[in-house]
């Protein structure tokens, strides 16, 4: 009893999945008509494909030397007007900086209205 049973589920999956399989197909061709008819009615925008950057390597810890100290100090006293002792200089790198950059390049465009 157990055999009818089994023949039966797997005639009924069998049937099941040539059905799917027919429903795909027909969807494949509906895609295929659609974007043929539209491709060459307006060019459609396809999205770059999302690349992900590598991590950064981690920050080398750099030394500033005597003479860029001495030029800080010089551009320090210029713009105050007297002498100032710095007591601490590092280096500071950001990707907030780089992209704080970039959106003062991008906002000094003026874009022509379509």
């Amino acid at each position: 009893m157990t055999e009818v049973i089994e023949k039966t589920q797997i005639q009924e999956i069998s049937l099941l999945l040539h059905s799917l399989r027919e429903q795909v197909a027909a969807l494949e061709e509906k895609v295929v008509r659609l974007e043929t008819a539209q491709a060459p009615a307006a060019k459609i925008a396809v999205p770059a494909p999302v690349v992900v950057a590598a991590p950064a390597p981690p920050p080398v810890k750099e030394e500033i030397s005597e003479e860029i100290m001495l030029v800080l100090a010089a551009a320090v006293a210029a713009f105050l007007g007297e002498r100032a002792h710095i007591r601490v200089a590092r280096l500071v790198s950001s990707p907030s900086w780089a992209q704080v950059g970039r959106v003062s390049i991008q906002a000094s465009h003026i874009l022509a209205k379509a």
